[in-house]
């Protein structure tokens, strides 16, 4: 096990000399600069495998915690630090856990972004990652962001600028793209996409822990359990029509997330509360205009007996989903 190894000079030709010992498995880790990249993964194509580590999922931050705390206390605490930094699990006060996760953001994760790719101001990194967690589950792109720089932050950035930065912040494992996807025609739309964070403790301690947005939050959460537990997910995208006054009209309407693995496919919305028919309609309206099999699921975040309603749509509470995938995925 090789430990901090982006230190040693031309270490990729020090682990290949390793290659020659067939009774050796090498593991090694470093700085976010090197190894939170595309690159080590093209320097060692063939001869290796990238071990991805998620952050724990909540199932399994819950069950870190004593046997006493109520799940609704537990999710408040993963909504808030997350858990993909262990670290925070043995802090006792929130003042500790605010303080670890900030500094992870200015002395590690942007650090390294900088010093790898020699940018020459740390600002326009900075005020993008931002807006990006100021705005997660929000549809944009290179363009729109450029255009937000120019309007609200007085600074010129191009869209293509724009789009390397959010490669970069890609590649360091610190946010996640979702494309969008046109069901009905089965094809891929190049633009707007939605962004999430990897980690909502990292997110939230990047806005000093001033939005706490639990709906979008919540849609964040669920995009990172479904890529956890092995599934690609887009943003899915259905065309209706209807009619007004005796003409068509046309109208997009948006499907938060389209989850496949293999032959499987979920349909899933994300609604913080459902208390009124009229956002019951506003929920499914997408959902009942898909005309495949594929099961369609609505996740709420409320106190609900997970079943099945009269439109064959599964409404699920956000516990049952994160706890019991076979009551919900698998059902």
């Amino acid at each position: 096990m090789l430990d901090e190894i982006q230190l040693v000079p031309n270490f990729e030709s020090v682990i290949n000399e390793f290659l020659l010992f067939l009774n050796v498995d090498i593991y090694v880790t470093g700085s976010n600069s090197k190894f939170l990249s595309s690159d080590i993964i093209t320097e060692f194509r063939g001869r290796g495998d990238e071990i991805r580590i998620y952050p724990l999922c909540f199932a399994e931050f819950y069950s870190t915690l004593d046997s006493h705390t109520s799940i609704s206390r537990a999710w408040l605490q993963y909504a808030t630090y997350g858990g993909g930094m262990p670290l925070c699990l043995t802090m006792k006060t929130e003042a500790d856990k605010i303080s670890y996760l900030k500094g992870l953001f200015t002395t590690t994760y942007l650090a390294d972004i900088i010093n790898r790719h020699h940018l020459r101001g740390n600002i326009e990194i900075n005020e993008l990652t931002d807006i990006i967690a100021s705005s997660i589950g929000a549809l944009t792109n290179p363009l729109k962001l450029s255009n937000t720089f120019n309007s609200k932050k007085n600074l010129k950035l191009s869209s293509n600028t724009i789009s390397t930065y959010l490669d970069y912040l890609q590649d360091s494992f610190l946010i996640e793209k979702a494309a969008r996807y046109d069901i009905k025609g089965k094809r891929y739309i190049n633009t707007p996409s939605k962004y999430y964070f990897v980690d909502m403790g990292l997110r939230n301690a990047r806005l000093s822990f001033r939005q706490q947005d639990y709906n979008h939050i919540m849609e964040n959460v669920i995009y990172n359990e479904l890529k956890l537990r092995g599934y690609s997910v887009d943003v899915g995208v259905v065309e209706t029509s209807f009619k007004v006054d005796g003409l068509s009209k046309r109208k997009q309407l948006e499907v938060d997330f389209v989850a496949n693995m293999g032959n499987r496919r979920y349909y899933i919305q994300c609604a913080y509360q459902m208390h009124d028919a009229q956002k019951r309609q506003q929920e499914q309206s997408s959902l009942l205009g898909i005309n495949d099999a594929f099961k369609k699921m609505i996740i709420v975040d409320e106190e609900v007996l997970t079943g099945y309603n009269e439109q064959g749509i599964l409404i699920a509470s956000l516990f049952d989903f994160l706890l019991d995938p076979i009551k919900t995925l698998n059902w």
